[in-house]
């Protein structure tokens, strides 16, 4: 993983292609998602130097004007961000603790809240689903003790509300194991 990681949500697919391309030809960038989302949006994520990042993203803004949604560079991002965004994570019976829930109104806030919450806080992010069957929103999951989830579901809902974009967000204590079937 790069040092840094940038992310933008569009509201148009053609404005993603064009700002895909000038991000690409104008920085040493890798993009990691790059792909059309829910309500007709296009999510791109790339990863480098920060340098490289800060200017792919200043063109990024510059080249998607008014289609910019949402966006995000993050300097040495929280490693379980990823791991959780391909839906790799499996736990085992004796990880599950609390459960944590941030919903967000863009998939780029999303990653930044599982920035927050991983940093905040000793959990395992084990799902972070990206506006596809969301209509565009962002959900984050995690686990752990309930002091952990509750103080990382504060980091990351406080990093999102600055922007407006929390749906909600949510503690479970003692959840039902059912909740986690499909991660055990």
């Amino acid at each position: 993983m790069s040092q840094s990681v940038g992310a933008i949500e569009l509201s148009s697919i053609a404005a993603g292609f064009k700002v895909q391309d000038a991000m690409l030809k104008a920085a040493a960038i890798e993009i990691l998602i790059a792909r059309t989302i829910c309500s007709g949006k296009y999510f791109i994520v790339f990863s480098g130097n920060i340098s490289a990042v800060e200017t792919a993203m200043d063109t990024a803004v510059n080249q998607g004007a008014d289609a910019v949604v949402d966006t995000l560079v993050a300097a040495n991002p929280y490693d379980g961000i990823f791991p959780a965004l391909s839906q790799s994570v499996v736990l085992n019976a004796d990880e599950i603790g609390a459960l944590g829930v941030i919903e967000t109104f863009s998939g780029v806030s999303a990653i930044a809240a599982a920035d927050a919450a991983g940093k905040a806080a000793n959990v395992t992010l084990f799902r972070l689903h990206l506006a596809m069957a969301l209509g565009g929103k962002g959900l984050l999951l995690m686990t752990g003790s309930v002091s952990d989830v509750t103080a990382a579901v504060e980091a990351a809902a406080a990093d999102v509300r600055k922007q407006g974009l929390l749906v909600a967000e949510l503690v479970i204590p003692r959840p039902n194991p059912e909740l986690f079937a499909e991660y055990i």
